[in-house]
């Protein structure tokens, strides 16, 4: 998505920009630009990335590391697209602190909620994990997800706009040349949310929060993103009931299986006026 942006900036013109607090999402850092085999000092924004633990009524079920910004909304996407909520009314209270070595993201959940997680984490006690969060074993791998109902009318023009949107609406990855973003679009291609982070998981957890707790139903719309579409990036989307996923990038072949299990349209590769499209359930033909 292009270089980071040199910044010859002191440190007032760091607060201005917003490289600025105890957890930033960037700050300036001293470094050396070569060109021609010239060597020069420059001073850069860079992107941070911080632990953030994800705490559920007192206990602690997870720590990513993440970009320290719109953190609600990741608790938030993240509760809902892993399972641990079935809906946002099941998250009472919200709250973030800071320690020295982090950030909790501390979460008062449902006693349904809550009684089920602690259930997960019995389960998950002295195993070896495999890779995906939550996840004790290679046969729940495949975490069963409802087929999504929705049909978004979303022709290949409004795809096209949401992501010259998108590229317009990337604040931070303007600064450092290095956070994905996921955005969301209405059907005619309006971008209505857009969230960044180092993490393109974590981007999409922070987007599906924010529309949720907006009150933005997902089967109206779709996400755009601009990484790979991985399983994991679909299951998040069809978790919450999204009905289509465009990436700039390519989707891996288990993503496309989940997709065509679930009813989402995937398309990849959406660029220059060109994407492929590998699922689709779209309510209207493409234009």
């Amino acid at each position: 998505m292009g270089a980071a942006h040199v910044l010859e900036l002191d440190e007032a013109a760091a607060e201005a920009t917003g490289c600025g607090g105890d957890y930033p999402a960037q700050r300036l850092r001293s470094a050396t630009r070569v060109s021609a085999g010239v060597r020069s000092a420059s001073v850069e924004c860079v992107a941070e990335e911080v632990p953030v633990a994800l705490v559920y009524n007192g206990i602690s079920h997870a720590v990513m590391l993440a970009t320290p910004a719109d953190l609600e909304d990741f608790g938030t996407g993240f509760s809902l697209a892993e399972g641990i909520v079935a809906r946002a009314a099941e998250i009472h209270d919200i709250d973030t602190v800071s320690h020295t070595n982090g950030i909790e993201v501390r979460m008062q959940v449902s006693n349904r909620a809550f009684e089920a997680l602690k259930a997960r984490r019995r389960s998950l006690a002295g195993r070896t994990g495999c890779g995906l969060c939550g996840v004790d074993s290679l046969g729940q791998v495949a975490r069963e997800v409802a087929r999504v109902s929705a049909r978004p009318r979303v022709d290949d023009l409004a795809i096209h706009r949401a992501f010259a949107a998108l590229g317009e609406s990337q604040a931070l990855h303007a600064l450092t040349g290095s956070v994905h973003a996921a955005g969301w679009a209405t059907s005619d291609g309006t971008l209505a949310a857009v969230r960044e982070d180092v993490g393109r998981h974590n981007a999409l957890d922070k987007l599906i929060g924010a529309i949720l707790r907006a009150g933005i139903d997902p089967a109206q719309g779709f996400a755009v993103v601009t990484s790979r579409a991985s399983y994991e990036m679909v299951l998040k989307l069809a978790s919450v009931g999204g009905g289509l996923l465009a990436a700039i990038s390519a989707p891996t072949g288990l993503a496309i299986d989940l997709a065509t299990r679930t009813g989402v349209t995937l398309c990849g590769f959406v660029r220059d006026g060109r994407m492929a499209i590998y699922t689709e359930s779209r309510a209207s033909s493409p234009t």
